[in-house]
C-alpha cells in the first residue's frame, strides 16, 4: 500500500492519498495539487480584482475629496480678496508697545557642576592581619614570614588605592576646569542676552516717548509699524513709503499695489470619475477686473482706516494715499511705475464713515479720490501730493579719495574733508546694493 500526504497552505487543505500502485498514487496526488493550485489562482484573481476595485474606488474618493478641498481653498482666497476692507474693521490697529518688548528668559542650559566619583574603599590594615596556626605561633620565623607577606600585600593595595585616588582627583579637576569654562561662557551669554534685551526694551520705550512727543521720525516709524502689521495675501507687495509733515499734520503714503495678474482666479475644482482627471473652473475676465478694482479701493480705504484708528495722539489730520503699480509696458517689455489712484482724506470726516456698509468705489469717489473709472486699465494719474525726495538739508558731495596720497594722515585731515571722505567711501561700498548716501549741511560742532 502506497500513500502520499499533500497540503495547500493557502486553501488550508490536507489530504492523504492511498493506493496499491505507486505511480497511480503519485498521479492522483499530482492531479489534486493541480486542482488546488487552480482553485487558489482563481481565488487570488478574485481577491486582486476586488482589491483593485476597492483601491480605485478609494483613490477616486480621495481625488474627489482633494478636489473639494481645493475648491474650498480657492473660494476662501477669493473671499479674502472681496473682504479686504471688512477684514480690518474688527482689528485694533493701535500699536501695543508692550507686545514689542522682549520679556523672554535666557534659555541656554546651565552647565551642571560635576560630582566627584565615589572613591574606592581605603585598605584597612586589620584586614591584612595573617591567620596564624599553632605551628606559626611556635616557630617565630614562620609567623614573621606570614606577617611580612600580609604587610607587603597591604602596602601594594594601599599604593593601588592612592593611585586610583590620584586618577579620580585629576579627572575631577579636569571636569571642574571644563565646568568652570562652560559656566563662564554661560554666564557671559546670559549677561549678553540680558544686555541686548534691556537695550531692546529701552529702545522701544524711547521710541514710544518720541512718538508721544510728536517727533516726526517716530510718527513715521509708528505708521510704518501699523501698515506692516496689516495682514494681506502673499502676492501683495506690501511695500510703501511714508512721509509726515509736522506743519500741516499730513501723512503721505506711497503704496505699492498688486498687479491684476497676481490675483488668483481659480473658482472650483472637480474630479471627473469617468475621465479620471481634474477640471478647473476660473472666474471670467470681467469678474476678475471688477474684483481687482474693488480690491484697490478697499486697500485705499483700509489703509486710511488703519492709520487714523492707530493715531492715538492725533498727530494726523489728513492722509494722502497714492496707489502705485509696476506693470510691464507691452510696447517696451519693461516695467514702468505708475500712480493709478490718489486721494486725500481728513480724519474727522473719514471717521464718520460707516465702512461696514459702504461701497468702496462710491466712497472713494465721494471723498474726491482721483483715478480712472477702470483701475484695471492702469491709466496713470498725477498724485495729489508726492513725497519730496529732495531735502534742503543735503549738500553736494566733494571727491576727496582721489586726491589723497598714501602718506595722508587722517587724524590731521581738515574736518570738512573728512566728513566728505566717509560718505564717499560708504557710497562706493553700498551703491551696488541700492544704498544712497547724502551729506547734510555743516553744523558748528567743528
Amino acid at each position: 500500500m502506497y500513500y502520499i500526504e499533500i497540503r495547500h497552505e493557502g486553501l488550508h487543505k490536507y489530504r492523504e492519498i492511498k493506493g496499491s500502485d505507486k505511480h497511480v498514487v503519485e498521479q492522483k496526488a499530482f492531479v489534486q495539487k493541480k486542482q488546488w493550485d487552480d482553485m487558489w489562482r482563481k481565488k487570488q484573481e478574485i481577491i486582486n480584482k476586488t482589491e483593485l476595485k476597492q483601491k480605485a474606488s478609494q483613490q477616486q474618493a480621495e481625488k474627489s475629496s482633494w478636489a473639494d478641498q481645493q475648491t474650498l481653498a480657492a473660494q476662501e482666497e477669493l473671499a479674502n480678496i472681496n473682504n479686504a476692507l471688512a477684514h480690518t474693521l474688527n482689528i485694533d490697529d493701535k500699536i501695543d508697545w508692550e507686545s514689542l518688548k522682549d520679556y523672554s528668559n535666557f534659555d541656554g542650559p546651565k552647565p551642571m557642576k560635576p560630582k566627584k566619583s565615589n572613591p574606592p574603599i581605603e585598605p584597612n590594615e586589620i584586614d591584612f592581619l595573617p591567620k596564624l596556626s599553632i605551628l606559626d605561633k611556635v616557630i617565630p620565623s614562620m609567623k614573621q614570614k606570614k606577617v611580612d607577606e600580609k604587610k607587603k600585600l597591604f602596602n601594594e593595595k594601599t599604593k593601588e588605592w592612592k593611585s586610583l585616588i590620584e586618577v579620580i582627583d585629576k579627572e575631577h579637576e579636569t571636569k571642574l576646569n571644563l565646568y568652570s569654562s562652560q559656566l563662564k561662557e554661560w554666564e557671559d551669554n546670559k549677561k549678553e542676552f540680558e544686555i541686548n534685551k534691556d537695550e531692546t526694551n529701552e529702545a522701544i520705550n524711547f521710541q514710544k516717548e518720541q512718538y508721544y512727543k510728536g517727533e516726526k521720525s517716530a510718527i513715521e516709524e509708528y505708521c510704518d509699524m501699523v501698515l506692516s502689521n496689516s495682514v494681506y495675501p502673499d502676492y501683495f507687495p506690501q511695500e510703501f513709503d511714508i512721509e509726515y509733515n509736522e506743519t500741516s499734520k499730513t501723512l503721505i503714503v506711497e503704496y505699492s499695489l498688486p498687479d491684476i495678474s497676481d490675483l488668483p482666479t481659480l473658482k472650483e475644482v472637480k474630479f471627473l470619475k469617468s475621465k479620471d482627471e481634474y477640471k478647473e473652473t476660473h472666474i471670467t475676465d470681467s469678474v476678475k477686473r471688477k474684483m481687482y478694482d474693488k480690491l484697490l479701493y478697499d486697500v485705499t480705504l483700509r489703509t486710511n482706516h488703519e492709520l487714523f484708528e492707530a493715531d492715538i495722539i492725533d498727530a494726523i489730520e489728513s492722509i494722502v494715499f497714492n496707489g502705485w503699480v509696476n506693470p510691464i509696458n507691452k510696447a517696451t517689455g519693461k516695467n514702468e511705475e505708475a500712480c493709478i489712484l490718489s486721494i486725500q482724506t481728513m480724519k474727522a470726516e473719514f471717521l464718520e464713515i460707516n465702512l461696514e456698509q459702504v461701497d468702496s468705489k462710491a466712497c472713494f469717489k465721494s471723498l474726491k479720490g482721483i483715478g480712472s473709472s477702470s483701475l484695471y486699465s492702469l491709466t496713470p494719474i498725477a498724485p495729489i501730493l508726492k513725497i519730496n525726495r529732495e531735502d534742503s538739508r543735503f549738500v553736494s558731495a566733494i571727491n576727496i579719495a582721489d586726491s589723497m596720497e598714501d602718506t595722508t594722515n587722517l587724524a590731521a585731515m581738515d574736518w570738512q574733508d573728512f566728513e566728505h571722505l566717509i560718505p564717499e567711501l560708504s557710497e562706493k561700498e553700498f551703491n551696488t546694493t541700492g544704498g544712497e548716501v547724502k551729506i547734510t549741511r555743516a553744523s558748528r560742532d567743528g
